[in-house]
């Protein structure tokens, strides 16, 4: 196993512990220590006023936006709408992301029920293929080699993947981080492009009803669009809404894993020190909660992802003490700040990209 210290977070950073590859977190370990005073804390506990609450404001808002977007008719105003509009698709893909990790159910099947609901037809967001992803992503996260996330696909998140870089990666990576927000514009294009391919799957579940909601969502954006509002103004809504839709949802998720220790190899450290060492919290108040939808709480999401977003900052106080008790470093810092950690170790991590280009 290597541990990259491409990230200055890193640096300093003690070796975690090597179990065996693949092995739970055993009853006496330091995860199953923590998780019994998580469960006496009753922060594991389904909170169904929250959610209920939750789930019927956001529904109550895109109900508005829409009414409010077909009441304004041909106008450009609609533009202030459409930024309005990227907003609460935000808030529709975090609900998405608490219903796919049974926050909000216990159950699956009104979970998944739910989920393709407000993923799906709600946002043209195939459920299937983004469920796949993050499980994937949280059983491994920040491994070169396991993590869907940290994949060398556009860009590079050390300076291994720098150097063996081909195509888009290469061509983008020596100055991906002057780059990165401006990408951002594309990821919400992206999201419904990767859940139409995901349906070629055979290995996508319920193929035909994730099909059917996806053309839904579609036929009736589109309809909506150039049937209230002349072609041009049609065409400037759908680039305003869906690129500050990817903005705001690259901003949502940046700050979590980007700039933190990444690992490779066959081994990994144990499942306490998986979570804890590869995630940053982001401070703040009620509103960063809110409009991070608690995944600034990325440590304590990441050691329990079906606790209740509002438990999140009750179990922090906890987590934090545990792992400066244990000596597992916990690192938590303002929004700008995190911004600022991941974009200087994108433009760090580059480096071998530029000093082949200079050489050349």
């Amino acid at each position: 196993m290597t541990i990259s210290t491409d990230s200055s977070v890193a640096a300093g950073t003690p070796a975690p512990r090597r179990p065996a590859p693949g092995s739970a977190p055993a009853a006496g370990s330091d995860f199953a220590r923590l998780s019994r005073r998580i469960t006496d804390a009753g922060l594991l506990r389904r909170r169904p006023g929250y959610y209920t609450a939750r789930l019927g404001l956001v529904i109550a808002l895109l109900a508005a936006g829409w009414g409010i977007f077909f009441a304004l008719g041909d106008t450009w105003w609609q533009l202030a709408v459409a930024a309005c509009m990227a907003l609460i698709f935000g808030q529709i893909a975090l609900v998405a992301h608490d219903l796919a990790h049974r926050q909000v159910f216990r159950r699956r099947r009104p979970s998944e029920l739910w989920g393709r609901l407000f993923g799906n037809l709600g946002i043209g967001m195939s459920y299937g293929w983004w469920m796949n992803k993050h499980t994937r992503h949280h059983a491994n996260p920040n491994h070169e080699e396991l993590d869907p996330d940290v994949a060398p696909d556009i860009l590079v998140w050390s300076t291994e993947q720098a150097r063996h870089s081909r195509g888009l990666a290469r061509l983008i990576g020596g100055h991906q981080a002057f780059l990165f927000f401006p990408l951002l514009t594309l990821e919400g294009f992206n999201l419904h492009v990767a859940s139409a391919r995901a349906l070629r799957s055979p290995s996508m579940k319920n193929r035909v009803l994730e099909g059917v909601l996806l053309f839904l969502h579609i036929a009736g954006y589109l309809s909506a669009l150039f049937l209230v509002l002349s072609p041009g103004k049609a065409v400037a809504f759908l680039a305003v809404h869906q690129c500050l839709f990817g903005v705001y949802l690259g901003c949502t998720f940046a700050p979590n894993h980007k700039g933190m220790p990444t690992f490779s190899g066959d081994e990994r450290p144990d499942f306490l020190r998986r979570q804890v060492l590869t995630s940053r919290n982001v401070t703040g108040g009620p509103l960063t909660d809110v409009m991070l939808g608690g995944l600034n709480y990325q440590i304590e999401h990441h050691l329990f992802p079906s606790m209740p977003t509002p438990h999140l900052r009750r179990a922090q106080v906890i987590v934090r003490a545990y792992c400066a008790e244990i000596g597992v470093p916990y690192h938590e810092t303002g929004l700008i700040r995190s911004y600022r950690e991941a974009l200087t170790h994108m433009h760090r991590v580059g480096e071998p990209i530029r000093q082949r280009r200079r050489a050349s």
